[in-house]
């Protein structure tokens, strides 16, 4: 690919809104994702069907195969979604629907075009998380076309210099190949502060603004300043502007090497820091970091893409790795969190209409009760064998027996710390109830505000209630952390709103005990903590429950918090 050219547009000062992902700011060049390859009108159809036919299911099978390779290289966020993506370029009914249409005489390009749409409906009226794939769907779409016409597939340019990479939406291929020497930001018309987009940018601590209207009106080469803190995208920035961001953004880096250890407020009391991780490599990698362990090790990255569950022998291997690299740190190991957008081939479901609002989580353990029992005897060898600090916890626990049913469990294969995942307002609303049956609670953010607020994680029109900072989801974390607190069992967050510096000074002052999150958000997290005290985090967290929405919530600490810190961050 070659590096753009367009003329920048004259908009001097012209600013944009939308909705911040994470407070990180740069300035940069505008960056368009080119358009997808689209199959020529009134395509003809195959002179040789067969040889056609043999074109379309290697240009599949090309697609995935390169979307797993993509996969194996990434870390374990993009890996996870890169690997589902492939799954859809292998879909043997979308396969076969695309030869179906070319024996009917639709061209080879057209016919790949026309069975995907076909597909895509069937998702959007779904809806939920199946709505949600549809994007990806599109972008194997796109790729698979190019590959039909050979031509090159959908991409960025090559870039030369700092860069803020502008589109509609960016799908996990895009994402994961980003040029972050040179990507200094993102930008997307659609998407939502869940979306795969801003969770990827997150953990590659990217300034991102989601929900920009007008965003496609930028032309490749203007400079724009983005402001993920404030959701600000500022055409051509005066001379003032630019030199804040640029303030700012060395500001942040230089958090990084700002000092470490154990977090802990202004006047002493600790906050563990820890990771987020998925594969091993990512373990391996978090382990050299400034963290105090693992506070959410997604186990289904081990699951995804295969045609049978993982052995027993091999599950252990695996968390025998990450627990030898943590060596005496806490690692907290969350069991099978599959179903919904994370299939398995050897653990179907049936159709749901919602499958966010289905079998997931530990609900699949009735259906497959073996998978729950080799994984916890699994983690138990791997325990053993390296004496680690493990700690079992269950994703999509809603009620007392549940929690009550799993603590057994774990306890029956011989592994002394078991907890529950509250990721579903009951499970808050009830807290000194599961508190009783479990050692710990850990708070998944993501989850928590999208069933609290009755909004897809992916529903990008509706982003303003999946932010974290919405009172009523403070509320539940509220009520979570104060059975902790009586019951004197620790609470931890390990959502992506860990990450925010900010609201996690509010976290904590809710009755958190520890943060997770991904490696890279942890030197912001402790400097503002350090400068913080807890009566201080106290105030600020009855200032954004006392808000009337995510906004004045927001504002409100923001007033509270020392100046010097806000500026840093």
């Amino acid at each position: 690919m070659t590096t753009t050219t367009s003329t920048p547009t004259n908009h001097a000062g012209k600013q944009l809104t939308g909705i911040g992902v994470g407070r990180g700011s740069a300035v940069g060049k505008v960056v368009k994702l080119a358009p997808p390859v689209r199959p020529p009108a009134h395509e003809a159809a195959a002179a040789n069907l067969e040889q056609a036919q043999a074109l379309v299911k290697s240009s599949f099978d090309f697609v995935a195969t390169n979307l797993r390779s993509r996969a194996a290289q990434a870390e374990s966020t993009v890996a996870a979604v890169l690997e589902a993506t492939s799954l859809m370029a292998q879909d043997p009914g979308l396969i076969a629907d695309v030869i179906r249409r070319m024996g009917t005489g639709v061209g080879p390009a057209t016919a790949v075009d026309q069975a995907v749409e076909g597909f895509c409906s069937i998702l959007e009226m779904s809806g939920g998380y199946m709505a949600e794939r549809v994007t990806d769907l599109r972008d194997v779409r796109d790729r698979i076309v190019a590959q039909v016409l050979g031509q090159q597939p959908p991409g960025l340019p090559t870039m030369t210099e700092p860069s803020v990479v502008v589109a509609a939406d960016l799908a996990p291929a895009d994402t994961a190949t980003l040029d972050l020497d040179h990507v200094v930001a993102i930008v997307t018309e659609l998407g939502g502060p869940t979306s795969h987009t801003a969770i990827i940018a997150a953990q590659l601590d990217l300034p991102c603004i989601v929900r920009v209207a007008g965003a496609l009106e930028l032309s490749d080469g203007d400079e724009i300043a983005v402001d993920a803190a404030h959701g600000a995208v500022t055409v051509d920035p005066d001379d003032s502007l630019r030199e804040a961001i640029i303030s700012r953004a060395k500001a942040r880096a230089a958090l990084k090497e700002s000092g470490g250890g154990a977090g802990k407020t202004k006047d002493g009391r600790g906050v563990q820091l820890l990771a987020n991780v998925g594969k091993v490599e990512d373990a391996v990698k978090a382990a050299k970091e400034d963290v105090e362990g693992v506070g959410l090790f997604r186990t289904e990255v081990l699951f995804l893409e295969r045609k049978t569950a993982p052995t027993v022998a091999e599950q252990t291997k695996s968390y025998t790795e990450v627990f030898q690299a943590f060596g005496d740190r806490k690692v907290v190991i969350r069991t099978l969190d599959a179903g919904a957008d994370k299939p398995l081939a050897f653990a179907p479901s049936e159709e749901e209409e919602n499958p966010a609002l289905g079998v997931r989580g530990l609900r699949m353990d009735k259906r497959f009760p073996q998978l729950l029992d080799d994984q916890l005897t699994a983690i138990a060898a791997a325990a053993k064998a390296t004496g680690a600090k493990v700690w079992v916890m269950a994703p999509m626990v809603s009620t007392v027996h549940e929690a009550a049913a799993f603590e057994q469990r774990v306890k029956s294969h011989g592994l002394p710390v078991g907890g529950i995942m509250i990721e579903v307002p009951a499970a808050a609303l009830r807290g000194p109830h599961l508190i009783e049956k479990v050692d710990f609670f850990s708070i998944g953010t993501n989850d928590l505000t999208q069933y609290a607020m009755a909004t897809d994680r992916m529903a990008g029109e509706l982003a303003e209630l999946l932010d974290p900072w919405q009172p009523a989801v403070l509320d539940l974390i509220a009520l979570a952390g104060a059975a902790g607190q009586a019951a004197d069992k620790p609470v931890g967050v390990c959502g992506e709103a860990a990450r925010d510096p900010l609201l996690a000074l509010v976290l904590v002052g809710l009755g958190i005990s520890s943060l997770s999150m991904a490696p890279n958000g942890v030197p912001a997290v402790r400097y503002a903590l350090a400068r913080t005290t807890y009566a201080q985090c106290q105030e600020m967290a009855a200032a954004a429950r006392a808000a009337i929405d995510a906004a004045a919530a927001r504002a409100a600490v923001e007033a509270l918090v020392d100046p010097e810190v806000l500026m840093a961050l």
